[in-house]
């Protein structure tokens, strides 16, 4: 087994080295530095006394160490520190927040060439000069040494933050305050545990293909949808909370009713499929990510976004696929070939499109329940709890039309009972409420949106939060004496409000820290793997075509996609006529933020920048 090594950089007086050196096992090797050169450690008794310590112990000591070039003190084969330790970082003297930043940002990046891939860089800091929100009081951001965005600067996220406590290392005394033998005010002070982030990397969108017939056509995924096909959440193999929620709602719906669960296809939809949509009066259409298929003869294994197992693996589902036909030269219908680029296909924007192919089918079960789960894609508004895709579940009841009040609140009742329960799960005892979950008639009398509560869960949730919707339909064409109801369930809300999961991002990270927050058979309150993230405000304004108009959606659409889901929030500013020539200026503010990887201002800067060009050339603005 390797041994476990440990770093200490800028130590004083070798204090904390000689307390912590008690506390080790045999499995460990401390390395201990100081930036000053041993011959001015003299003059000070206490470090000299430590010094012999360690020296005893057999630490190895370092001294002119410069925690910001570690790499010139560390040969390739010496790396790999599991844990590196900075009590108190400071320049010296008086200096201001801005050097201090510089030494942290530095020394953040020097930490990135030496750090081993799963190790922690801790950094003890006094009260509020962290700037997070675990400082009591919180510094405002510009007046405190912004660690989080300066340990950004080198990979790296903030995973964990507790009081520092000098009881825990006896003996250890903090000294250079102001570069003088004075300790420094530790009272409040954080210690800050950092590990690696996933590298934030441009992503293009995967090129994948499917077979019609004989044909092969291919299609990049929408750059707003990068990393979100494809990802198998409710596959068999899956660990996801996502197949977790969903398995635990549909066996308990299962203790009531018969059930049968339905395979459902790759979303994509032929544009005569998707005329189907307005039936259900939802407007998808307009929302939809719509995609043009290629002509594709190409070999798979030349294809981006993978293996071509997982290419092979991901054509399967598209076997049922039915696309439309062109017209012949002798006008008969033919495949389309070369031309079919130019029409138009749309990724499912809700499971509603598939319940006519459903209820149609002569062997329809009546008083079964039909489930139906997988992803959908719709365009939507940046908002903390929009998503452009989610998984959704559908299950279908069908029954007679004499029994139409008591199965339906049958289904209900048992539904309602099933939801509270497992949104309580994870409150604690003083938080929780008789009921959660609220079945909310709309104006036509007959269908219901199903509301919970949610300012129980999350200061961030000031609104109570839509999970699904029940539809009910009278006949269909071929069981027509029975009524049928449609219930949508939002599976990503759901398992965001289950397990206390704050942003929906994480759940499509790619970060496998995410995973293990879930134990089999347990639901406990969710614990992020970067805590804090920094967030970047850019402003943007630019002249707008009336004529042509203006598309808000599509505005936020293109946001997304250049950020690569960072703008967390888009807020609209102002509205300017010039005088003279009556043109009209919009101006809007974005935040960026991540929620899983590091992400710096240089970063956010470079995507402003594409934005600028992207919306110019898309939306047909002029930036000011």
């Amino acid at each position: 087994m390797a041994p476990r090594r440990l770093l200490l950089v800028g130590e004083g007086n070798f204090s904390f080295a000689a307390a912590l050196s008690e506390t080790l096992d045999q499995n460990t090797r401390l390395t201990a530095t100081c930036l000053q050169r041993q011959a001015e450690l003299t003059r000070d008794p206490v470090a000299r006394e430590n010094l012999r310590y360690l020296r005893e112990r057999g630490i190895d000591v370092r001294f002119g160490v410069d925690c910001t070039q570690l790499t010139d003190v560390f040969e390739l084969h010496d790396r790999e520190f599991n844990q590196i330790y900075f009590n108190f970082p400071h320049c010296g003297r008086k200096a201001g927040v801005a050097k201090n930043r510089e030494l942290l940002a530095k020394f953040f990046q020097s930490c990135a060439d030496v750090l081993a891939e799963e190790g922690e860089v801790h950094v003890a800091l006094c009260r509020g000069q962290g700037g997070t929100p675990a400082d009591k009081p919180q510094r405002e951001w510009h007046n405190s040494w912004q660690v989080v965005a300066m340990a950004a600067l080198g990979g790296l996220i903030l995973s964990d933050v507790y009081p520092f406590s000098c009881k825990a290392v006896p003996g250890y005394k903090c000294t250079g305050y102001r570069s003088q033998d004075k300790s420094f005010h530790v009272e409040g002070a954080l210690n800050h545990v950092f590990t690696r982030s996933l590298p934030f990397e441009v992503s293009q969108p995967r090129i994948f293909r499917i077979k019609v017939g004989n044909q092969w056509f291919s299609f990049p995924e929408p750059e707003a949808l990068v990393g979100k096909l494809n990802r198998g959440f409710l596959e068999a193999p899956s660990c996801h909370p996502i197949k977790t929620i969903n398995e635990k709602l549909i066996a308990e719906l299962g203790k009531a009713f018969p059930l049968k669960r339905l395979e459902c296809s790759f979303p994509l939809l032929p544009q005569e499929d998707a005329s189907v949509l307005p039936f259900w009066n939802c407007d998808f259409l307009s929302a939809a990510f719509w995609i043009s298929l290629h002509e594709d003869n190409s070999n798979s294994e030349s294809l981006t976004g993978g293996t071509s197992q997982d290419v092979e693996d991901f054509l399967v589902s598209f076997s049922e696929l039915s696309l439309p036909k062109n017209p012949g030269r002798d006008g008969k219908e033919e495949a389309c070939e070369g031309t079919y680029g130019q029409a138009k296909v749309c990724l499912r924007p809700s499971l509603l499109v598939h319940v006519q192919d459903v209820i149609e089918v002569p062997d329809f079960l009546s008083g079964s329940l039909h489930i139906l789960s997988g992803p959908v894609f719709q365009k939507c508004h940046i908002l903390p709890f929009t998503m452009p895709a989610f998984h959704e579940t559908l299950f279908i009841l069908g029954f007679n039309q004499n029994l139409k009040g008591g199965c339906l609140q049958s289904l209900l009742d048992h539904l309602k009972g099933i939801l509270d329960s497992l949104l309580t799960q994870t409150l604690l005892e003083s938080s929780k409420l008789s009921s959660l979950v609220e079945f909310v008639l709309q104006s036509n009398g007959k269908d219901y949106m199903i509301r919970v509560k949610t300012h129980n869960f999350s200061p961030d949730c000031t609104e109570d939060l839509i999970i699904g919707s029940v539809t009910t339909s009278a006949t269909s064409v071929i069981h027509k004496d029975q009524c049928f109801v449609f219930v949508s369930m939002n599976l990503d809300l759901l398992a965001m409000l289950v397990w206390c999961i704050s942003d929906w991002r994480m759940l499509w990270t790619f970060d496998n820290r995410f995973l293990k927050n879930f134990v089999p058979g347990k639901i406990e309150p969710f614990k992020s793997h970067s805590l804090y993230p920094p967030c970047y405000v850019h402003d943007i304004s630019f002249w707008i075509d009336e004529k042509k108009g203006f598309d808000e959606l599509e505005f936020h659409t293109v946001a997304r996609a250049v950020s690569q889901d960072t703008v967390i929030s888009i807020q609209f500013l102002s509205r300017f006529q010039h005088p003279k020539t009556q043109q009209v200026s919009l101006c809007y503010r974005l935040t960026y933020q991540t929620c899983d990887k590091a992400l710096t201002q240089q970063q956010v800067a470079s995507m402003q920048s594409q934005f600028r060009k992207e919306i110019q050339q898309r939306l047909y603005v002029i930036p000011r």
